[in-house]
């Protein structure tokens, strides 16, 4: 029950309890929403004698897990840090406070919150939560059964969009260089052209792949020749595009994994291709290999001959031939004898030179492929090589955060010369990527500059891993709450000036960035 009597006074009136609430809307389970939730509530509080002192929503957020539901993290948070000014938390009910795919990880937030005197109510169930046996195994079944709904829906949504696939229908991304998206209706019938951003708006809507701007087109044929004809390389293809002045569909400049995407991906022979990358139940993303893709062949019209991307792909086949440790070094040594001296730089300029990511991945690092060959250089290059491949990344994390964005509805403007992401014509936003380094006392630091001649109105701090090879996690730093300090010093907990600010991915960035119809006036 929600209430107790004074001990002096045991048929004394109730005490009244404060509580919070905790609501959710997925995306998978509309019916459910928030206002409705809150209604059931409610009316359970009056009932029980709760007074609602606290609201905590997250709209439109999966219960898979609780990266992105900042409204859960923040309950949490306020409870362990003993600052939660209320004795329970009533949910409408144990799929409402998420559908984890390891029942445990429900009991362990509903643990915490007991374990600091606060109680968890659900409020539709037809069981009291009570510690009771009964309840006890009612409820983990029920959380079971919430994980399970979630895997079966989640094989249904995939063998629908399989399905799609392979009739020739888009499915979700951008277009990509030389290429547009096209409405179509259900009799697959031309409707109208899609722009970045823009999305069906009917579900019996289809869209499919459709050549772009002649330019465009006669773009990617050039380069598909320039690679198989003239055997020029991806970053001499890049650097004659940019010197020419032409820039990419997202008005950037060509790098070398824009080129490769082009002369690699099959749409521009017009297959679809499905599955590569697995990312289902927001579980470890996994890369595919190629018998698992989902293939349309022919779905679109190519803009590329079929026998120029096989000619291209027998390049690349040649090139990841798979050198032997031995072999590595001998010609990574015969390179030494050559020029004397080694760095990146020289290395990946030769295009019958395995890359420097091969040295890396082989050997750890660049710099221990080195030693093995008996190379010091004159300087450690340890922190330059880092910062190399950290400049590599930006771009990558750009382009994925401004598709992100546009799926959400959102519109992007990427500014060429400073990278500075405009959306929706009023926000500016910065990505940073950061390094991290190690103390000599072991602990873990985070240094970077504010950029304060952009005074972008949101700064997204990438924080690198120990070993820079991963992304650890995001601050979404305002402007308005850090932009006095031009420096900005991190270490692995940061107290809540600056944690108050942490996420584990940017799905938080993509909510505030969402574009929401408002509703008419009364």
């Amino acid at each position: 029950m929600g209430y107790s009597t004074g001990p002096g006074d045991p048929g004394g009136p109730p005490t009244i309890v404060r509580a919070a609430q905790y609501v959710r809307m997925s995306t998978d389970h509309q019916k459910y929403s928030t206002e409705n939730q809150a209604e059931i509530i409610a009316t359970y509080a009056a009932q029980r004698d709760f007074n609602i002192v606290r609201t905590y929503a997250d709209e439109g957020r999966s219960g898979l897990n609780i990266a992105g539901r900042g409204a859960l993290q923040q309950l949490i948070e306020d409870v362990r840090s003993h600052s939660a000014d209320f004795e329970a938390v009533l949910v409408y009910d144990v799929s409402r406070w998420g559908r984890f795919q390891d029942a445990d990880e429900s009991a362990y937030y509903e643990f915490i919150c007991r374990e600091a005197g606060i109680t968890v109510h659900y409020c539709a169930e037809q069981f009291e939560n009570d510690g009771s046996l009964s309840t006890t195994i009612i409820k983990n079944m029920k959380r079971a059964m919430a994980g399970e709904y979630s895997r079966e829906l989640s094989a249904k949504v995939f063998t629908g969009q399989c399905r799609l696939i392979t009739l020739g229908y888009r499915q979700g991304g951008s277009a990509g260089y030389g290429l547009r998206r096209h409405l179509v209706d259900e009799y697959n019938q031309p409707k109208a052209p899609l722009e970045r951003g823009e999305h069906k708006s009917l579900q019996t809507d289809r869209v499919i792949l459709v050549p772009g701007p002649p330019d465009e087109v006669a773009t990617v044929q050039r380069i598909y020749k320039l690679f198989v004809v003239q055997r020029r390389s991806e970053r001499e293809i890049a650097t004659l595009l940019n010197a020419e002045g032409l820039r990419t569909d997202l008005g950037r400049t060509w790098t070398r994994a824009i080129v490769h995407q082009i002369l690699s991906n099959e749409k521009y022979i017009g297959n679809n291709i499905y599955n590569r990358v697995s990312f289902k139940l927001k579980q470890k993303r996994v890369v595919n290999a190629p018998d698992m893709w989902i293939r349309g062949e022919q779905a679109f019209e190519p803009i590329v001959d079929r026998d120029f991307f096989e000619a291209a792909q027998r390049i690349f086949a040649e090139r990841a031939r798979r050198f032997s440790d031995d072999e590595l070094l001998k010609m990574l040594a015969d390179l030494l004898g050559a020029r004397g001296a080694l760095s990146g730089m020289i290395i990946d300029e030769l295009d019958e030179m395995p890359s420097t990511a091969t040295y890396r991945h082989r050997f750890g690092s660049l710099v221990q492929a080195y030693r093995l060959i008996g190379y010091e250089p004159e300087r450690d290059y340890r922190y330059i090589e880092t910062n190399r491949v950290l400049r590599l990344m930006h771009p990558g994390i750009v382009a994925a955060t401004s598709e992100a964005i546009e799926r959400v509805g959102g519109a992007v403007q990427v500014d060429p010369t400073t990278d500075l992401l405009i959306i929706n014509g009023e926000l500016s936003l910065s990505l940073v990527i950061v390094r991290c380094a190690e103390t000599s006392a072991g602990n873990l630091r985070w240094k970077f500059r504010l950029d304060t001649s952009l005074r972008p109105d949101i700064t997204v701090a990438v924080r690198m891993d120990a070993r820079n090879k991963a992304v650890r996690d995001y601050y979404l730093l305002p402007w308005i709450d850090v932009g006095s300090s031009e420096r900005l010093g991190m270490a692995e907990e940061n107290g809540v000036y600056l944690d108050a600010y942490r996420t584990h991915d940017l799905s938080p960035l993509y909510h505030l960035t969402r574009r929401h119809r408002l509703g008419a006036a009364a």
